[in-house]
């Protein structure tokens, strides 16, 4: 499979050159790390929201999204994850990447410069094709919801 080729673009060089681009730290990662580009420590208390910055942008070709996700380390250690998991950035979004991690932990957590503060996971997209009906066909789960299958 052809891997896509994503334009990245520093925001602010001036001020972000030492803030890492987004890497797969290891051979086999499926989500590349982001960074925190905050100009000062950003202390998230317990049960806040916060919007931290990357100092990227991207331009993802047709087709295609990036999800940002929230880092297993961060989410188990410290029970820092995102508010809209996963975040999309779309293929024509040209905008500074962002983040709005959630604290659910019962602790302040700071956000340094640099931090790696999520991942962003490429996916293939397609686009779906309504057509309107008067009924669906049925199946053996149907209308079946939240707990269907029991506890």
């Amino acid at each position: 499979m052809t891997q896509p080729k994503i334009k990245i673009r520093r925001l602010h060089p001036e001020h972000d050159s030492d803030i890492p681009l987004p890497r797969y730290m290891t051979p086999q990662c499926s989500g590349m790390d982001l960074c925190a580009a905050v100009k000062e420590d950003q202390v998230l208390h317990a049960g806040s929201i916060m919007v931290i910055p990357t100092g990227i942008a991207i331009a993802l070709p047709p087709g295609f999204e990036a999800q940002i996700r929230p880092r297993s380390g961060l989410a188990s250690k410290h029970g820092i994850g995102i508010i809209n998991s996963p975040g999309t950035i779309d293929a024509d979004y040209r905008g500074e990447v962002k983040v709005a991690l959630i604290n659910l932990g019962k602790r302040p957590y700071t956000v340094r410069r640099g931090d790696r503060i999520a991942q962003m996971v490429i996916q293939k997209v397609y686009q779906a094709q309504l057509e309107v009906v008067d009924a669906l066909e049925e199946t053996e789960r149907n209308a079946g919801g939240f707990g269907h299958t029991g506890v």
